[in-house]
């Protein structure tokens, strides 16, 4: 998993393959149990991206999109919102969310 800026977001989010984006910060409890999940996901799912977004550093995106909790992961392809998960997913949950795309 990459950590991406907001300007890379908002190409990265148009292009036509599926990618998940993980917002997150340093300090949330939550996001540093799901950064191991994620990146156990994306060895197994790779067809899918995965990118890191740091919204301390990065709120343009965050806001664009509503991000008002974190960690929140959009699903995204041809710059629209496939899914949307907020907070702590599991492992499962989220191979069986992703395994369609």
């Amino acid at each position: 998993m990459r950590e991406i800026t907001d300007k890379e977001f908002f190409e990265l989010s148009k292009t036509d393959s599926v990618k998940v984006f993980d917002f997150w910060a340093p300090w949330c409890g939550p996001c540093k149990m799901l950064a191991p999940v994620l990146e156990e996901v994306s060895n197994e799912l790779t067809n899918i991206e995965f990118y890191k977004i740091n919204v301390d550093e990065n709120q343009e995106a965050a806001g664009e999109y509503g991000v008002m909790s974190i960690p929140t992961l959009l699903v995204m392809k041809n710059g629209e919102v496939l899914e949307e998960k907020t907070g702590y997913q599991p492992k499962e949950t989220l191979v069986q969310l992703l395994s369609k795309y």
